[in-house]
């Protein structure tokens, strides 16, 4: 016997002025739950909803179709039964400090526990942050095995390559204010910019000054964490800082280091986990220099069909003329889920990227050891990409900038 179908609700725009007692006040920054108050996005009763945009980002589209097709209820409230964390993590002081974390909620794994009395009153409390366990494993690990690079120790590595970790999902949560403060514009601009880049799709950005939360509709990020998760902030540190390539990370495209280095640094995690330290791969949804797929396959053909062909003294420019800018990424809030880890120094950072690394060091992370990928591991049609990245400034110690050997430096054609 089919469900009973809740009746529609008439559509009420919570930018319009009406009644808000309801509303609990976020008070960012503060280091109890309880006076920092909970994220609600409730979409069941708007007049309790404390922040703007909906759960799950870009998937709240879906979770919209889904509705629509009659597949889900609108007035589903998940069950949180046996979701908690599987490794705790924090608090730490970080969590304190309104400047500190901006993009993230830090009790977003433990919602469903520092707010258990508000979900009992009948708010609609949901996690941002999800903690689980898996194995990963990827050919370059087995081949760095077989090479005697890496050695497996029953704990860490296991002998058949795979690669135990403590596997963390995070939705962003955008405190405006802060956001706006790091970086060091106004925030009155901020929302108007956010709200006309959208079409218009969060009226109360620009109509409801009161609510300082935003989630916004992006992708988040995904850890994963090798070695004891509670050494986290104490122990020695290695870390890869990757930005999604899809072509290169899954499909193993080798017109760029994406997969090379991520491999390359979850080796180095490897190895610091085995030593008694800890690993942690930070994996950001930022495909394309956050310029999306399509317009980087656009840059790829401008590139290769460019006077000359694929270039790496023109390599910056095409993705200029084609974007209107070079990179969006903005690595501003990334420092955030350092903070959220009570990470202060990284010991080993494998990363060439001066914009990671710069980022990290202006809010106070120390980085001891910035570590290259090794040339043996750059593929043939990849060294466009790493000849423009290392004249553009990119850490790489011993590199003199020619511009006769720029110039040289060129990939394939499309044909080939």
């Amino acid at each position: 016997m089919d469900q009973k179908k809740p009746p529609v609700r008439p559509i009420i725009l919570t930018s319009h002025p009406g009644r808000r007692d309801k509303v609990l006040p976020i008070r960012w920054g503060a280091a109890d739950p309880a006076e920092r108050g909970p994220v609600v996005a409730t979409l069941t009763d708007p007049s309790r909803r404390n922040v703007i945009g909906a759960h799950s980002g870009s998937y709240s589209v879906y979770r919209a179709l889904a509705v629509a097709a009659e597949r889900l209820r609108a007035d589903h409230v998940p069950d949180l039964s046996n979701t908690a964390p599987a490794e705790p993590i924090g608090p730490f002081p970080q969590w304190g400090d309104p400047e500190l974390i901006v993009s993230l909620d830090p009790f977003g794994h433990v919602a469903g526990e520092v707010f258990a009395d508000r979900l009992k009153e009948g708010y609609d409390i949901r996690p941002t942050i999800a903690v689980t366990k898996a194995h990963i494993n990827m050919p370059e690990l087995r081949q760095a095995m077989a090479a005697g690079r890496l050695a497996a120790d029953g704990h860490v590595l296991l002998p058949g390559g795979d690669v135990r970790v403590t596997k963390v999902a995070v939705e962003p949560v955008w405190y405006l204010p802060g956001v706006a403060k790091r970086f060091g514009i106004a925030e009155s601009m901020l929302r108007r910019h956010l709200f006309e880049q959208t079409g218009g799709m969060f009226p109360e950005l620009v109509t409801r000054p009161d609510l300082s939360v935003f989630l916004p509709p992006i992708g988040g990020h995904t850890l994963y964490i090798v070695g004891d998760v509670a050494k986290l902030g104490s122990a020695r540190l290695a870390c890869r800082v990757h930005d999604e390539c899809n072509g290169s990370d899954v499909f193993g495209s080798d017109i760029c280091t994406c997969r090379p280095y991520l491999a390359h640094g979850i080796e180095v995690c490897v190895e610091m986990a085995q030593q008694g330290g800890v690993g942690l791969v930070i994996y950001n949804r930022k495909e394309g220099r956050a310029l999306g797929e399509v317009t980087k396959f656009l840059v790829y053909n401008a590139r290769k069909r460019q006077p000359g062909g694929d270039r790496a003294d023109a390599y910056f420019e095409r993705t200029e003329c084609v974007a209107g800018v070079q990179d969006m990424r903005f690595q501003e809030l990334m420092p955030d889920i350092f903070h959220w880890l009570g990470i202060r120094r990284i010991d080993r950072f494998a990363s060439m990227s001066n914009m990671k690394s710069g980022a990290l060091q202006a809010q106070g992370i120390e980085i001891r050891e910035q570590v290259p990928i090794p040339d043996e591991l750059i593929p043939p049609d990849a060294r466009v990409e790493m000849d423009a990245k290392r004249a553009a400034g990119y850490f790489a110690p011993g590199f003199v900038a020619d511009p006769a050997d720029l110039a040289a430096a060129k990939g394939r054609t499309l044909s080939e």
